[in-house]
């Protein structure tokens, strides 16, 4: 990603809330054929508090193409992002931009016995379903779940390195960052509540670490 320290996630957490919350991302490899990417849903496994672990599977021959476990990966993680116009500016300030939260992982993937990867298909589906009102899992039919997953191929990702950022106007004066989250949330063909919520969530906490920080002083 381009080079903005000012936009950096450094926090793991915050990484991890990311994941979270939008689980469907991009795995990319430089094979020996050339650039190979796919997408599948992925879930954080539970970790040590600096680490991020992520499980997934694909589908084969997926495995093959990205010739997982053989090498390091890059998967990217985008959440909220959306068009930000210069409408919402000073009319000095007339540069639109693009705001958005975005991560990139590396790692080598391990690659899962079919157990591990029939534990791993499970939890995605029961991830999901629990927003359903009446949820399905893969358990209502055991056998057929088992050889329908024999056609994929379960990794887990040991994050060995991440570059986050969460670019949402930290650069702009808050009377401005506040018509920017103003115009998200209002109809039109650029609305985008989800990226005026986070906005509205990271100037809050922005706000309650600097009181903190009075407060220790």
């Amino acid at each position: 990603m381009r080079h903005t320290p000012s936009f950096l996630m450094t926090e793991v957490d915050e990484v991890r809330r990311l994941i979270d919350g939008n689980p469907w991302a991009t795995i990319v490899s430089h094979t020996a054929a050339g650039l190979v990417a796919s997408h599948y849903p992925f879930l954080l496994e539970p970790s040590a508090d600096d680490e991020l672990v992520l499980v997934s599977h694909v589908g084969r021959p997926d495995e093959v193409a990205h010739e997982l476990g053989r090498h390091e990966v890059l998967v990217v993680v985008q959440g909220p992002h959306g068009y930000v116009s210069p409408a919402w500016y000073p009319p000095e300030q007339f540069v639109p931009t693009w705001n958005h939260t975005t991560a990139h992982l590396w790692g080598t993937p391990e690659i899962l016995s079919d157990d591990e990867n029939f534990r791993v298909l499970g939890d995605l589906v029961d991830h999901f379903e629990r927003a359903m009102p009446s949820p399905v899992s893969l358990d209502v039919d055991e056998d057929t779940a088992r050889r329908i997953a024999r056609g994929t191929v379960g990794i887990r990702l040991r994050v060995t390195r991440f570059d986050a950022r969460a670019k949402l106007s930290q650069n702009k004066a808050p009377e401005v960052a506040d018509r920017v989250i103003a115009g998200l949330r209002a109809d039109g063909p650029y609305a985008a509540p989800a990226l005026a919520d986070e906005m509205a969530r990271v100037r809050a906490r922005s706000a309650d670490v600097r009181d903190d920080g009075r407060e220790a002083r």
